[in-house]
């Protein structure tokens, strides 16, 4: 997408860096993300505004540490380096980096020495968070210190003549104080961008390239009755129209209800045209007897897009696969704008697929976040049910399910995710959770009912808060709802005689166990 303001994000690897480009967004200007060592005419071409260095996992003066060119710091175009993104700026400048004395990870509390530009109209201190093993030593010419902390010197540095600014820690994420508000002054203070884009510019741009793209051939879209399915089906819908078959396969690892939901609400309510696939025998065969999580994903992903192939074959000139992709799912599996960032986990519509597929992928939500998406199906007018369903990963249950998949323990696991999803609702809590689900552990304790020794399996309740999937805490549910929780599932699910909460966040864990 062209804009008149936009602001080129450069890939270091972070896991953050779509994060930034979301904040960008939220401020309502377009930004585009780009590999680190994109070439300076590609740059010229995008004709940013401003320049933000995002983190990454490296040290600047590792073997395989990604670089940074002077020349882009010599455009005359603002910068803000972010994390790695400072450090490898400052190196850039015969400035010097060093391992800190003391790493700084979470929260940490960072005074502000200089209110001008970057930091205009904050308080004198705030709550950053850090993520750091590397510091800037020395700083290079011109530039002088703007923030620190107990443990970091230069936590923000600055040369306003040249407009280049770098941070040490994250502002794009939630748990940095007023960090959106340090990302405004640089895109508004700083770059002098002005606040145009919008997600209906982005809605009428996939549009009009998913129907040149398609050009008259059929197109399938592979429904899960998640939010992401269903939006980019009505948005394929829009621009395509007739044209868009849509398919929901039974992997054998949905959640209770879900067939009858999916057809229901699709078939039903929207006149698509469905087709249902009970796949449940050929995906559970596949599975047995595997326990390693990387290759389940990448087995119900082959399989899946097998399903599609075998049925694509019954509909003629049938072209392209839709699936509704997120970045969260391609972040960890991926770095898909060609950085260098670490591989966290493969989700299946993602890393999952095999090299000789042979339908064509469509995945307009790929650079996307849940809430946006969510925003685009409220533009779009889709149900409130559709909307705030909560996320459910495409290997379905059976990466809820510690271990091998069975059809013993996918019953059990099914009726305990039911009964705690159904607690949720009754207790109005389930619109201000990002997600809440059961969690088999591969594992039995000894329990006692009825005067009885019992020896039985343990689930764990996962309840997460979050805005974009990327962070999240663990939700502090009520006590009262927790005994509730655990003793209707204990009470009604056979097979279970102990639950277990997850009180972790992320980081340092996925929101997802597997």
């Amino acid at each position: 997408m062209k804009s008149k303001d936009a602001i080129l994000i450069l890939d270091f690897g972070s896991q953050y860096t779509q994060l930034i480009a979301r904040r960008v967004r939220e401020l309502k200007v377009f930004s585009v993300i780009e590999p680190c060592n994109i070439g300076m005419e590609e740059i010229k071409k995008i004709n940013p505004k401003g320049i933000i260095l995002s983190g990454g996992p490296h040290s600047v003066y590792g073997e395989a540490a990604p670089s940074l060119r002077k020349e882009i710091l010599k455009l005359g175009i603002p910068v803000l380096g972010i994390c790695y993104g400072m450090q490898v700026m400052v190196k850039a400048l015969g400035g010097e980096v060093g391992e800190a004395k003391k790493r700084e990870y979470g929260r940490a509390l960072m005074y502000i020495d200089d209110h001008c530009d970057l930091f205009f109209s904050l308080p004198a201190q705030i709550t950053s968070w850090m993520s750091h093993t590397d510091q800037v030593i020395k700083l290079p010419q011109g530039f002088k210190q703007l923030s620190h902390t107990s443990n970091t010197k230069f936590a923000a540095i600055g040369y306003s003549q040249e407009a280049i600014y770098g941070v040490q820690f994250h502002p794009e994420v939630i748990h940095t104080d007023l960090g959106i508000q340090i990302i405004s002054n640089f895109l508004f203070r700083i770059a002098e961008c002005f606040a145009s884009w919008q997600l209906e510019d982005f809605i009428d741009k996939q549009i009009k390239e998913i129907k040149k793209k398609v050009a008259g051939a059929n197109v399938i879209c592979g429904l899960s009755g998640g939010v992401d399915s269903a939006t980019a089906a009505v948005l394929i819908n829009k621009a395509i129209g007739k044209k868009l078959k849509c398919i929901f396969v039974n992997n054998g690892v949905l959640r209770k209800g879900e067939v009858s939901n999916v057809v229901r609400i699709f078939r039903d309510h929207f006149k698509i045209d469905l087709h249902y696939v009970d796949a449940a025998v050929s995906f559970l065969n596949k599975l047995k007897g595997i326990v390693d999580p990387e290759e389940k994903r990448k087995i119900i992903g082959h399989e899946f897009i097998k399903v599609f192939e075998e049925k694509a074959r019954k509909i003629k000139n049938v072209k392209f696969l839709v699936q509704g992709t997120l970045y969260p799912d391609v972040i960890e599996s991926v770095s898909v704008f060609g950085g260098p960032t670490s591989r966290i986990k493969s989700h299946h519509n993602v890393a999952g697929l095999p090299l000789d597929m042979k339908l064509k992928l469509i995945e307009p939500f790929r650079q996307l976040f849940k809430d946006e998406v969510r925003e685009i199906a409220r533009l779009l007018k889709l149900p409130d049910e559709i909307i705030w369903r909560h996320p459910f990963p495409g290997p379905g249950l059976a990466v809820r399910i510690v271990g091998e998949v069975t059809a013993l323990r996918l019953r059990i696991l099914r009726e305990a995710d039911a009964t705690l999803e159904k607690i949720i609702r009754k207790n109005n809590l389930y619109n201000e959770l990002w997600q809440c689900f059961c969690v088999l552990l591969p594992l039995k304790t000894v329990g006692v009912m009825g005067d009885k020794r019992t020896y039985e399996h343990v689930v764990a309740i996962r309840a997460v808060t979050s805005l974009d999937g990327m962070t999240a805490d663990w939700a502090k549910l009520p006590y009262d709802v927790l005994d509730e929780i655990s003793n209707a599932i204990i009470n009604k699910v056979r097979g279970i005689n102990r639950v277990v909460l997850d009180i972790s966040s992320k980081p340092p864990a996925t929101i997802e166990w597997e």
